[in-house]
């Protein structure tokens, strides 16, 4: 019963090791898509105009570096904590197949103690042949047999066992390896974020210091995206005015129900970089005072980046506005709204899939080389908020 006991413990703390093994490896995994995503926030920092300058644009860069940042320390400790109770259980393990290894000598020992071993050893044919009759030399010849069969086994059971101490010694000298590599890792990132927030926190002085030249600009791009949501939300009102007048197509029903069933799992409309401005009302990164309505979803990305299309779909319109270019896509009665373009791949009625390139994002000079993609969902004539829509 005690041995049984003992195995079932082993089998408990390896099904527990299994499982905190697999969280370790997804926790890495997390950390080498938040290392990549800083270093794709870096990249774009340096596309930023080649000076000290402080711009919003630098600013939203390195507020989004600071967010990684945190999300990867963070990590960095989940992965530690669990690699201590990695390293924990394995030497609860070590220990219990030690005391496994003692028990098994134990048994085999006790087992030759008790036996005929002695006199077997002396002269195994002298026992065989002092039997009285042809059933005692049967019995002992299988007793024999048995005797020889079980000493294999239980010296295999101990090399076994051996193995497997051997195996969990190994396990954690590498965890150990693990822990100070992680530990390291998050030393390292600590001080990159110290840095950053201390570059965050003078160029919020700077920018706080250009009031008034940061208002003018503001209002005037202000301007241009009122003029932007003007002419999309006008567009979008004829299109499906017009659609309302027939009855979807069969393939339009079909298209809109495959696109509302894929809600919250659509692609992302650039294929690397991150959201720079939330659907809705926000406050703005310098000025607390003053709160920014976005009718869509702003994603920042590298210079020369494409936007793509989320699902299959025919376009419907391309409009040149404040020198960039929009693209609407429809979806049966559904539509995304691809803005801020400087080139397009596409044209009105033509028909693409999903994460087929709509265009390449326009790098504004004004902005610091800001390359921006507006991103909007509308169903018939409503607004949608992007961010449910797609991916996390």
């Amino acid at each position: 019963m005690k041995r049984i006991l003992t195995y079932c413990l082993v089998l408990l703390l390896s099904c527990g090791l299994y499982a905190a093994d697999n969280t370790v490896k997804n926790l890495q995994k997390q950390q080498r898509q938040l290392k990549q995503e800083i270093e794709q926030t870096n990249k774009m920092l340096k596309q930023t105009k080649k000076n000290e300058t402080a711009t919003v644009t630098k600013l939203q860069l390195i507020n989004q570096n600071i967010a990684t940042q945190k999300k990867l320390i963070n990590s960095l400790g989940k992965e530690i904590s669990s690699i201590d109770d990695e390293i924990t259980a394995l030497s609860k393990r070590r220990d219990t197949l030690e005391n496994t290894l003692s028990t098994l000598k134990a048994d085999y020992a006790r087992f030759v103690r008790e036996s005929h071993y002695a006199r077997m050893q002396q002269s195994p044919l002298l026992f065989l042949l002092s039997s009285e009759n042809f059933q005692q030399l049967a019995r002992r010849i299988r007793y024999l047999q048995q005797f020889a069969t079980y000493r294999h086994k239980q010296a295999a059971k101990i090399e076994g066992v051996k193995v497997e101490i051997n195996t969990q010694n190994n396990k954690l000298e590498q965890h150990r390896s693990d822990k100070q590599h992680a530990l390291k890792t998050q030393k390292r990132e600590q001080e990159a974020l110290a840095r950053d927030e201390r570059k965050q926190q003078q160029m919020l002085k700077d920018l706080q210091k250009k009031e008034k030249e940061l208002t003018a600009q503001l209002k005037k791009q202000q301007k241009k995206i009122d003029d932007l949501n003007k002419r999309i939300s006008e567009t979008i009102e004829k299109q499906a005015k017009e659609q309302a007048k027939t009855a979807l197509t069969k393939e339009q029903q079909l298209v809109a129900g495959n696109f509302e069933q894929n809600k919250g799992r659509l692609p992302w409309p650039i294929e690397k970089g991150f959201i720079s401005g939330q659907f809705g009302k926000h406050q703005h990164p310098v000025y607390k005072d003053v709160t920014v309505d976005n009718k869509g979803l702003y994603m920042q990305t590298t210079a020369g980046a494409g936007a793509r299309a989320v699902f299959e779909g025919q376009v419907t319109s391309c409009f040149l506005t404040n020198g960039s270019y929009a693209v609407i896509v429809a979806h049966g009665n559904y539509r995304t709204v691809y803005a801020g373009l400087s080139r397009l791949n596409v044209k009105q009625g033509d028909k693409v899939v999903a994460k087929q390139k709509i265009g390449t994002i326009y790098s504004d000079p004004e902005q610091d080389n800001k390359t921006e993609l507006f991103f909007q969902v509308w169903k018939d004539k409503t607004i949608q908020n992007p961010s449910v829509w797609l991916a996390k």
